[in-house]
This record gives structure tokens, C-alpha cells and sequence, in this order.
């Protein structure tokens, strides 16, 4: 491949990566306009993308064989602790409002370097340690604790549930990493978690009360364009473009979704946070920012962590390795 044809490939993956990064956020907006429950929203948004999701996974399997059934499982219970992130995350936009909840939501990398470093002896690097305290102070102020917020928000629960679904989706990008790293596919492991995520929503829904299977049109509505756009085509848009791209690149990419999800937010919803909560937003960003890249950085000693340093250009890597955030 010449430059000019891999600097053309480079600018088509930034542009895929960019309209995939738009769609997810967009996705805390039209959960509020759903109105919905928690766990309605999250049930019939993996299970409305199914029928397309299956297609898509039936003619990837023709063109490049199946998966192992180990595999396979692993992704629906990858899928399962899903169902736990987006109904924790669901109830952070109803306490928080969509663009807060989704600054919220973004902090699993932390969560990932946290369990790396425990369960398989990853030590983070000095960036981590630092920009720890930070993004922490950042969630404080994002969240509104400090200075006047608009009423009807619950700081502290928001707080509760951001951690809560960061935490869930930081168990579900391990299990899937472990279970579907470097696989050629894409299309059948994001069915096989959306699969496992409609399952677990609609038990979680079941366990805990508030399913709702009878929902008015317009609300069905909002939930179709839900899975259509963040469901199936930003997870797409996004695993397949993303490994096409440098990490500082594809980072950056990826936290346009949370300062997209606050505009949206007060265009569409009049939500109007503070400047306290915009400069905690900022925070929050640049800290996961860092830990981010930090993350990615090769090393010298070991393959890095994250599939989208090493895969080959022909490769896309699982899900789990190359999505920031699927929500």
C-alpha cells in the first residue's frame, strides 16, 4: 500500500470512527425521550437489534467460518454483565440527565486497569497512578455535588450508578477481551453479546420489577432508532474503524461521545449543567484521555494490552478491544 492509499484509508477509517462515535451518543438522549424504565430500555434496545445483528452474523459466518462454542459463550456472558451496565447507566441518565450520566459512564478504563493490574499482575504506569485522583475529583464536580445543580437531579445516586455501570462494563470488556481477543469477526460476537444483553435485561427486569413489555408507540419508536443507531451501527461503524487508527487517534475519537452526548443534551433536552460540572466533565475527559493512552502505549517487553496496537490491518479485533464505550 502506498501513502497516499494508506492516508486514504486512515481518513475513511477517522470518518467511520467519527459518525460511529455520533450515533452512540446520541444514545442517553433518546433514552430519555423513550421514557421508559431502566430495564425496559435496555430489553427492547439489544432486542430490536437482533433480527439485523443475526443477519449480519450468518453472513459473516459464511465468508469466514465459525467460531469455537467456547467462544460463542463467551460473548453471551460477556453479554449478560452488559445487561447489568446498561440498566445501572439507564437509571444514572434519570438521576443525572443523559449528558452527565454519559461523562458517568466513561470511566471504565479505569475499572480495566484496575483489574488488570489484579487479577493478572498489569501494573499501571505512572500516568494511571496520577490521573487517578483526578478523574475522581472530576466525577465529583461532574456530578454536581458542589455548587447549585438543577432540581430534580440526585448527585449522589448518580454517582452510585456511574461507578456502578462503569464497574459492569469494565467485567464485561475483560470477559470478552479474554474469550474473543484477535478474531476476524465482528458482526457474530456483537450478536451473541446483545443476544446475551437482551436476556439479562429482560431477567434483571423481572428480578427487580419494572418491565414493561406493552409500551406506547412513540416510546417504541424512540427505543427502534436506539438500536438501530448506537446498537447495531456504532458498535459497527466503530469496531471496524478503529484498528485502522493510531491509539492517540482513536481515543480522541472516542471522547468526542460524552462532549457530544452534553450538547445534544441542552439542544434537545434543555438539560443546563454548571460550570462546575462542565470544568469536571473536562476532567473527567482529559484523566481518561491519559489513562487511555497510557494503556495503549507499546511496550517493550510484552505485546500491549489493547488488540487495536498490534491486530494487522486486515484483522478487526473483538468489541471488547476496541470500543471505549457501547452505550
Amino acid at each position: 500500500m502506498t501513502g497516499n492509499d494508506r492516508a486514504g484509508a486512515d481518513r475513511g477509517a477517522l470518518l467511520l470512527a467519527g459518525l460511529g462515535a455520533a450515533c452512540i451518543s446520541a444514545s442517553a438522549i433518546l433514552v430519555k425521550l423513550a421514557g421508559t424504565g431502566a430495564a425496559t430500555t435496555a430489553f427492547f434496545r439489544c432486542f430490536l437489534a437482533l433480527p439485523l445483528l443475526v443477519a449480519l452474523a450468518v453472513a459473516e459466518r459464511r465468508r469466514r467460518g465459525p467460531r469455537p462454542l467456547a467462544v460463542r459463550g463467551g460473548a453471551l456472558v460477556a453479554g449478560l454483565l452488559l445487561a447489568v451496565d446498561l440498566v445501572l447507566w439507564n437509571h444514572a441518565i434519570a438521576e443525572v440527565g443523559a449528558g452527565i450520566a454519559t461523562v458517568l459512564g466513561n470511566l471504565q478504563v479505569l475499572f480495566v486497569a484496575l483489574a488488570a493490574w489484579a487479577l493478572f499482575g498489569e501494573r499501571p504506569g505512572r500516568k494511571f497512578l496520577i490521573a487517578l485522583p483526578v478523574v475522581l475529583a472530576g466525577v465529583v464536580l461532574v456530578s454536581g455535588m458542589i455548587g447549585h445543580t438543577a432540581g430534580g437531579t440526585h448527585p449522589l445516586a448518580g454517582i452510585g450508578y456511574g461507578l456502578g455501570t462503569s464497574v459492569a462494563y469494565a467485567a464485561f470488556l475483560l470477559i470478552l477481551r479474554r474469550t474473543s481477543a484477535e478474531t476476524l469477526h465482528v458482526a457474530g460476537p456483537l450478536a451473541e453479546v446483545t443476544a446475551g444483553a437482551a436476556l439479562g435485561s429482560l431477567l434483571l427486569g423481572l428480578a427487580f420489577g419494572g418491565l414493561q413489555l406493552h409500551i406506547p408507540w412513540p416510546s417504541f419508536g424512540w427505543l427502534l432508532l436506539l438500536s438501530v443507531t448506537s446498537q447495531t451501527i456504532g458498535w459497527l461503524l466503530i469496531t471496524s474503524s478503529l484498528p485502522r487508527l493510531p491509539a492517540a487517534i482513536s481515543s480522541l475519537t472516542l471522547l468526542l461521545q460524552p462532549a457530544a452526548a452534553m450538547l445534544l443534551a441542552a439542544v434537545v433536552l434543555s438539560e443546563r449543567p454548571t460550570l462546575a460540572q462542565i470544568a469536571g466533565a473536562v476532567v473527567v475527559c482529559t484523566g481518561v484521555l491519559a489513562v487511555s493512552l497510557s494503556a495503549s502505549s507499546p511496550r517493550r517487553d510484552r505485546p500491549s494490552g489493547r488488540a487495536r496496537d498490534r491486530a494487522p490491518e486486515h484483522t478487526a479485533p473483538a468489541p471488547s478491544t476496541s470500543l471505549a464505550s457501547a452505550r
